[in-house]
């Protein structure tokens, strides 16, 4: 079949089906670029209610339609299906989440009489037809395609308690209720099924609350270690022998292709190559495979110990620069000798990354997830299934297998063990950069803090080269690796010597200065204020916010825009911000506002404010201050993002701009509630998450910025410099000491847990370094407590070292943690901080694409996206503040 085929075929069915039917007339066809659907001419639909799925593999697609068709045009429920085999096939991916995988069709049946009816219906007219489990509905009967689940037949969404835009039906008294789309069938409670008595369900192999599931007869499962759409992986136990085991479960279909072949065949490979690897130390030994319920299922010998990943984000916590560079080195010689000693037992491992490598506690590695690896005299089954940045591009594309796709695998290992992670380097538009090129630009980048031996930052571009033939081999890597001298770190070597000077193609101010303009032009071309939902396009993978906030919004671009013009005076700008203001204005509302700088009202005045003010339009800047002064939702949240601090902050912002007494009484507000919140603790105090705000956050007591401690006492810094009230100033200071007990030092680096009993998070801004030391920096100025400015010291450290792990964005990247250390220096008045930030800024601008223009970069979901929080945004402002004299994004200036 060709791919052309491939693309229309599904449809070329409908306009038969509609044809021979003589149902056209009666039914509208609308299509995007994943669904068909179709709309009866009666107009009949529900808001919620029981709607039905049918499942399909790429294979059995076809005929399921077909004989779906001559059911559905038959009747008056609306339905839609997915348009192409191609797509059908991303359905059934593995790597597809749980609540949505499956759902070739989906009708909407009009009444509860008509869901049973056509239920029946369906399930008759495929019977036998192959297709998956939909693991988020009930199966109307055994083996069935068809299933059932309640929920909205009509997007609705609202905003949650987290200010997350989510989908919500209505229970009897009208009231919103959430529509979870996970992987589990959970009907609500007042939900009356018109079906059938239900299908008993595959026992979950989960931790029951009365005796284990025992599998196979033999294998008692103790606890879940993952579930994803292939199926399950497992601990337990052994029952014959007593001794600790893993079982990877596989389910029917996923994965499917249009062979018939599935994930179990991934999960027989993989059998296949422990037998051949028994005995020999290399991976876990092979106990039995079996099938329940048409699952199959392998056990295997437990590893103790934890995947490589686990290990280097740990040790990069623990154990300081120093004794990390030295145990980076070791590792990488035992996976150098790893790979090795596998391609000399005959196997090609095809998925060589860190997820995939057990460090043990005696430190000895194994290979684990093996069902991609091949034997050379076995017969591959093709794939373009990878892991992004650790598959050779060759790989992606279905190459033959061969050794030297391993050499690259192992060279981006390498690279995750002594850098901390591999670049998300997106596809360039057009690829005039190869890529090899734009990854030792980003090796060069790390070279202040990796101190990588010489020779080695060679090695891992000689083992990653874009020409399989090129390739290091392991004896090649070894050799580097024992020749390399610790005492001696060398710059990675990006290729010939630079000759450029200043303003040259290689002067990293100017590879600056033109990211900088090449993500400009990306914002001000992406801007769609007459097309769709939102004003600039954002990734909502860790969910969708509310369009008009600073955190994911119009009003995070729209403040980095003003503030771009204010400094470039770029003439396109001023007609493009009243655009976006206006936009705003339109949608939001004076009556009321949501709390919060990040996700609130005040933080959107804020923008829109300053905004109006840079291109003079008070018609900007009254909605502004009138928005600012609505009265806001009842919050028991305290936080910058949510709650009392973030409304108060964005408020004394205002009263700065305008001098209005009555943004004035609502910092002082916001200042005495948050004082009235306050929990004493032994070293200070702390704001618990009120069970009123989300319960399942209840009681935490977070210490960073976004959500704890350190923005609130930044705020309230600020309240004590508009209220002139000394007790506002010593909450700040109790919030401070609670911070300073709670802080972990590693060698220089200073580190906190999110929560006190916590181990150590990441130094980002929302939780660790960046964001409680931006805090601690401005207490040392205001309170001349040598202890605060020591702590802030330390967390630049702890900033530094870890530079070349990080992403890229503000809120969980080297953007907000840039930001921190440009405050360091402005605070301190010494260069060596906005050096540091210059480093960072470096390593940012080195994981640029280029399409055509504009210039974009991946958030950490490898998405591109401009909003403040993850996006283009929150990386421009902090770029912009390294060319030019500014001050930080929401951050209110002290009075000198």
């Amino acid at each position: 079949m060709t791919s052309h085929a491939t693309e229309v075929d599904l449809e070329i069915l409908l306009r038969r089906a509609l044809q021979t039917t003589g149902a056209g007339a009666r039914w509208t066809t609308d299509a995007d670029e994943m669904w068909c659907r179709l709309t009866h001419q009666s107009g009949m639909r529900r808001r919620q209610g029981w709607k039905l799925h049918v499942s399909a593999t790429a294979a059995s697609a076809p005929e399921v339609l077909e004989k779906s068709l001559d059911v559905l045009l038959r009747e008056e429920s609306g339905f839609k299906f997915v348009r192409s085999l191609e797509q059908v096939s991303a359905l059934n991916s593995r790597a597809k989440p749980r609540g949505s995988s499956g759902k070739f069709i989906t009708v909407y049946p009009s009444s509860d009489d008509v869901a049973a009816r056509l239920a029946l219906a369906l399930h008759r007219a495929t019977a036998g037809l192959a297709g998956p489990r939909i693991l988020s509905d009930q199966p109307y009967a055994p083996h069935s395609l068809v299933h059932y689940r309640y929920g909205a037949f009509v997007g609705r969404r609202r905003l949650s308690d987290q200010g997350l835009l989510v989908w919500f039906i209505e229970d009897p008294d009208g009231n919103p209720v959430e529509d979870k789309r996970t992987g589990q069938y959970s009907p609500p409670p007042w939900a009356v099924s018109p079906f059938p008595a239900a299908v008993p369900l595959p026992p979950r192999q989960e931790k029951a609350a009365g005796s284990p599931v025992l599998l196979g007869g033999r294998f008692s499962v103790r606890e879940a270690i993952r579930h994803t759409n292939k199926g399950g992986v497992y601990r337990g136990t052994d029952v014959t022998t007593g001794a600790p085991v893993v079982i990877k479960e596989t389910r029917p279909h996923v994965e499917g292709d249009a062979s018939g072949a599935d994930v179990r065949d991934w999960l027989r490979a993989e059998a296949r190559t422990l037998e051949k690897l028994k005995g020999t130390g290399l991976a876990p030994e092979p106990l039995a495979m079996f099938e329940t319920g048409g699952h199959l299922f392998l056990a295997q010998e437990e590893v103790p110990g934890v995947p490589l990943r686990n290990w280097v984000a740990e040790r990069f916590r623990d154990a300081g620069s120093e004794q990390y560079r030295a145990d980076a080195l070791a590792q990488a010689e035992r996976l150098v000798a790893l790979v090795a000693a596998a391609h000399a037992h005959g196997c090609v491992l095809r998925d060589f990354t860190p997820g995939n490598v057990m460090v043990r506690p005696d430190g000895e590695l194994r290979l684990i997830d093996l069902e991609l690896a091949v034997l050379e005299d076995d017969v591959p089954l093709p794939t373009r299934v990878g892991t992004p940045g650790f598959s050779a591009p060759e790989r992606l594309a279905d190459a033959p297998v061969s050794r030297t796709a391993d050499y690259y695998s192992l060279g981006a290992t390498l690279c995750f063990v002594l850098a901390g992670k591999v670049p998300n380097l997106l596809p360039e538009q057009p690829e005039t950069r190869p890529a090899q090129e734009r990854f030792a630009e980003w090796l060069a980048a790390c070279a202040e803090t990796l101190r990588l031996p010489d020779g080695l930052p060679e090695m891992i571009l000689g083992l990653m080269r874009d020409d399989p033939g090129e390739r290091w081999d392991p004896a090649r890597a070894r050799t580097a690796l024992r020749e390399a001298d610790p005492a001696r770190p060398g710059h990675p070597a990006a290729g010939p010597a630079r000759t450029d000077g200043p303003g040259g193609p290689d002067d990293p101010d100017a590879v600056t200065r033109a990211a900088v303009t090449g993500m400009v032009d990306h914002l001000v071309d992406s801007m769609t204020p007459d097309d769709g939902p939102r004003l600039w396009p954002v990734s909502v993978l860790a969910g969708e916010t509310d369009p008009c906030t600073v955190q994911q919004g119009a009003a995070g671009v729209l403040a980095v825009l003003t503030r771009y013009f204010e400094l470039t005076g770029d003439p396109r700008l001023p007609d493009l911000i009243s655009t976006a203001g206006n936009w705003i204005m339109a949608r939001t509302d004076t009556r009321s506002i949501r709390p919060g700088l990040h996700f609130g009202g005040r933080g959107i005045a804020w923008a829109l404010y300053d905004a109006g003010r840079a291109v003079e339009d008070r018609v900007l800047t009254d909605h502004a201050l009138a928005l600012a002064l609505a009265p806001p939702e009842p919050t028991p949240s305290h936080d910058i993002t949510h709650g009392s601090a973030g409304s108060g902050l964005a408020a004394a912002h205002l009263w700065r701009r305008t001098g209005d007494p009555r943004l004035a009484e609502l910092v002082v507000d916001a200042a005495d509630r948050l004082a009235a919140a306050a929990q004493p603790e032994p070293s200070g105090v702390s704001w618990p998450v009120p069970a009123e705000a989300v319960s399942e956050e209840a009681g935490k007591r977070y210490l960073g910025f976004a959500h704890g401690s350190a923005g609130i006492g930044s705020f309230l810094l600020t309240a004590a410099a508009v209220s002139g009230r000394p007790e506002h100033l010593e909450l700040a200071t109790a919030a401070g000491e609670h911070l300073v007990a709670n802080a972990v030092l590693v060698g220089r680096a200073a580190q906190w847990p999110a929560q006190a009993t916590d181990p150590p998070t990441a130094p980002y801004w929302c939780h660790g370094s960046a964001g409680i030391g931006s805090f601690l920096v401005r207490l040392w100025q205001r309170t001349g407590d040598k202890r605060f400015g020591d702590l802030a010291r330390g967390a630049a450290h702890a900033v530094t070292e870890r530079a070349s792990r990080c992403a890229l964005a503000q809120c969980h990247g080297l953007a907000g943690n840039g930001d921190f250390l440009l405050d360091m220096a402005d605070a301190t008045g010494e260069p060596a901080y906005r050096a540091m930030a210059e480093d960072l800024a470096r390593l940012i601008v080195s994981e640029r694409a280029h399409r055509d223009s504009h210039v974009v970069f991946p958030n950490e979901y490898g998405d591109v996206s401009t909003s403040w929080s993850d996006g283009s945004a929150g990386i421009l402002a902090f770029l912009l503040r390294t060319r030019h004299t500014d001050s930080r994004h929401w951050t209110v200036q002290q009075p000198g």
